[in-house]
């Protein structure tokens, strides 16, 4: 009995309150990108270096966050996921694509 309960508040008004309007534009998508994110990996973030449409009508967004906070600054290390959203801003999945000391040169 106590894992079906479980299963009704998270299918029911839970999940229904947390349901936003749809993305509109870039910035939006890029917004809630990084706050979806940040809220799982708990990193500081640095930026948002590229957002595109995915499939679906979702969106790919790469998010820049500060993974290790090191002296001098130009030897921290930074990382790059990638973030998908659905059509809704919904987080679909997220992966780290590059880890980069923030001295480094792009190559």
């Amino acid at each position: 009995m106590t894992e079906h309960g479980g299963d009704e508040r998270r299918g029911g008004s839970a999940s229904s309150t947390k349901r936003r309007r749809p993305v509109r534009g870039a910035g939006e998508a890029a917004r809630r990108a990084a706050e979806a994110l940040t809220e799982l990996i708990r990193h500081r973030l640095e930026g948002v270096s590229a957002v595109c449409r995915g499939e679906d009508d979702g969106w790919v967004v790469d998010v820049d966050v500060l993974e290790l906070a090191r002296i001098p600054d130009t030897t921290s290390l930074l990382a790059t996921y990638r973030v998908e959203l659905d059509a809704a801003g919904e987080l679909v999945q997220y992966r780290r694509v590059a880890r980069f000391r923030r001295g480094a040169q792009d190559q």
